[in-house]
């Protein structure tokens, strides 16, 4: 990269860095999202709502499709943001 390349390219170097800390955080979200033990806690925390009965039988399948298909999606797939969340 030439002296010109480096004085028209210096401006833009922080919205490369944020670019890139964003795309960092994605992959760290996505291998979470993927986690088996994660997985696992989401899916025996619907399964404790329903028995609580703070849950429907669909509701507990449409979360329980959501955390399986949020696990097997491709990259960039992420889980669909909740209404509210559960305790």
């Amino acid at each position: 990269m030439g002296l010109i390349g480096i004085l028209f390219g210096w401006p833009v170097a922080p919205l490369r860095g944020v670019i890139r800390l964003g795309e960092v955080i994605q992959e760290q979200v996505e291998r979470e999202m993927r986690d088996p033990a994660v997985v696992r806690r989401r899916l025996e925390e619907i399964e404790r709502a329903r028995a609580a009965g703070q849950i429907s039988e669909e509701e507990e399948a449409l979360e329980m499709q959501e955390v399986l298909q949020g696990m097997v999606g491709g990259p960039g797939q992420a889980e669909p943001a909740r209404k509210e969340k559960r305790r």
